[in-house]
């Protein structure tokens, strides 16, 4: 029997699965991210700060210690301070102090400062939610997944690192679910999922596998029933913080465009899926119109394309849209696209028999 645990990091919600390999069942929950809680934490304090920990998710918790830095002394270790800027140049010039581990360890005694630890993965709380669900606690594999800028080298712009990172990993193959990386098999790049890796040995379990959330969600949204035996397809994971707009060849990326979900209309959305089915779509003419990025592998036509998947917390944007839009919702529940992704790249790691998420 194998218990396996699938945890979607993002920035508004963690969304947790639990499934056994030998009953076949499968639990699930949808919590406030650890970025909101660990920024909502900062902003219920006053006073000075001592920070330590990892890269997590930016975001919320970014702009509360870029605030507070304003009023108060923010003192930063180092492997946290990443959570803001790879550059620590760039991070000190916000006011926040890099400290060594030695005065980290002082202030962390101090009763003048408010201890604040960064991670994305709260072992501790994790291990309460599972306990209140009356589940185990000792899994044969945890798989996470976040989304990971990759750390560019100092002049290089990270979204275009992040398209060479995963231009280089689909070139070689274009299967979303190899991009689930073992514990020891993370590119060094990808600190933040490296970070995430690392948290998670603390959690009971043997193995530790990490992925990125946009390749989770393909994988995850590919699943959804309405997508089988259909091919092309086009999907749509409308995140919290980040949009991704795939089209998928059988198992295959063909190609996807990433965007900041706060930048992104309807109209764009619409233009996107046509001309990535199309071929019409470039890396470079994603970011100058302010997107994160684009990869075209292989062009499948849009007039060719069987059903387009809509997925994710905020997909109530394509509401009104012209288009066929499917409302996805994997084994039933479209807050589960990104942990059924992981779980399938998982049984497919580990030679498993199907699993039909319905």
């Amino acid at each position: 029997m194998s218990r396996f645990l699938m945890l979607d990091i993002g920035a508004g919600t963690l969304d947790l699965l639990y499934y056994d390999t030998l009953s076949g069942e499968h639990f699930k929950a949808v919590m406030p991210a650890p970025v909101r809680q660990v920024a909502a934490e900062i902003e219920r304090t006053r006073g000075p700060l001592v920070v330590r920990g990892v890269e997590m998710g930016g975001g919320p918790v970014s702009d509360a210690l870029r605030q507070r830095a304003q009023t108060d002394r923010v003192a930063i270790a180092a492997e946290a301070a990443a959570t803001l800027h790879h550059d620590l140049e760039k991070v000190a010039a916000l006011g926040l102090e890099i400290a060594d581990d030695a005065v980290i360890e002082r202030l962390w005694r101090d009763p003048h400062y408010t201890p604040v630890t960064l991670e994305d993965v709260q072992p501790e709380r994790i291990s309460q939610v599972l306990t209140g669900m009356g589940l185990a606690t000792e899994f044969d594999a945890v798989a996470l997944c976040g989304q990971d800028h990759g750390v560019a080298p100092k002049g290089v712009s990270h979204l275009a690192f992040r398209h060479t990172l995963f231009q280089r990993l689909l070139d070689e193959s274009p299967l979303p679910h190899r991009l689930l990386f073992g514990q020891d098999e993370v590119p060094p790049a990808f600190n933040r999922l490296r970070a995430m890796a690392r948290s998670a040995r603390r959690l009971d379990t043997r193995e530790v596998y990490v992925m990125d959330s946009g390749m989770a969600a393909m994988a995850g949204a590919a699943q959804d029933a309405q997508a089988l035996g259909r091919q092309p397809i086009l999907i749509l994971d409308v995140a919290t913080s980040h949009t991704v707009v795939a089209a998928l060849e059988g198992d295959q990326v063909a190609g996807f465009v990433e965007y900041h979900t706060r930048d992104i209309t309807l109209a764009r959305l619409e233009a996107l899926l046509k001309e990535l089915a199309d071929g019409r779509i470039s890396h470079d003419q994603i970011l100058a119109e302010g997107g994160h990025g684009a990869y075209l592998r292989k062009t499948v036509g849009f007039e060719q394309v069987q059903a387009i998947i809509a997925t994710g917390p905020k997909r109530r944007l394509l509401a009104d849209s012209r288009l066929p839009i499917v409302w996805g919702a994997p084994w039933g529940d479209n807050m589960m696209t990104g942990t059924v992704g992981l779980l399938e790249a998982l049984r497919r790691r580990k030679g498993l028999g199907p699993i039909r998420y319905i």
